[in-house]
């Protein structure tokens, strides 16, 4: 029975990872996440500009049906917000034209910049991307609406 116990104790003692096992199973992880990381962070980022094309051809019918309504586009005073409220007293407003109610700002939490008339159309919807400035040299700095 003694000699029962004094291999039990042994065995106690030897419970347990060593610093090496420990620096083995860090390391590894360490590769894994640096291999990963950066692609998932590259989805990540392009999810958001896909994200704001989205919201942005929803203005773009949203506007349509305004346009329809109305006879003409909100004018830049008026902007996006007049998607949602009436602007002035316009009696041929049938909106709010978004489901939402709330005009949303792009995936990077800034305004949507509405410019009528645009460059090369009746009206222009921008994002400026992640640091939300215009002529950012980011690569999804500029998002313009496909209407150009």
């Amino acid at each position: 029975m003694k000699a029962a116990l004094k291999t039990r104790r042994r065995r106690d003692g030897e419970a347990g990872f060593t610093l090496v096992e420990m620096l083995v199973v860090i390391t590894i992880i360490g590769l894994i996440v640096g291999l990963v990381g950066p692609r998932v962070l590259n989805y990540l980022s392009e999810s958001k500009v896909k994200a704001a094309h989205i919201q942005i051809e929803s203005f773009s019918s949203a506007l349509d049906l305004y346009y329809l309504d109305n006879g003409r586009y909100p004018s830049a005073s008026e902007g996006l917000a007049a998607l949602v409220q009436r602007p002035g007293a316009l009696e041929t407003w049938n909106g709010p034209y978004l489901k939402s109610g709330v005009v949303p700002n792009d995936p990077w939490g800034h305004p949507y910049v509405y410019k009528t008339p645009g460059e090369h159309s009746a009206y222009e919807i921008d994002s400026y991307g992640p640091k939300g400035e215009e002529g950012s040299v980011d690569s999804s700095a500029m998002i313009k609406s496909a209407s150009q």
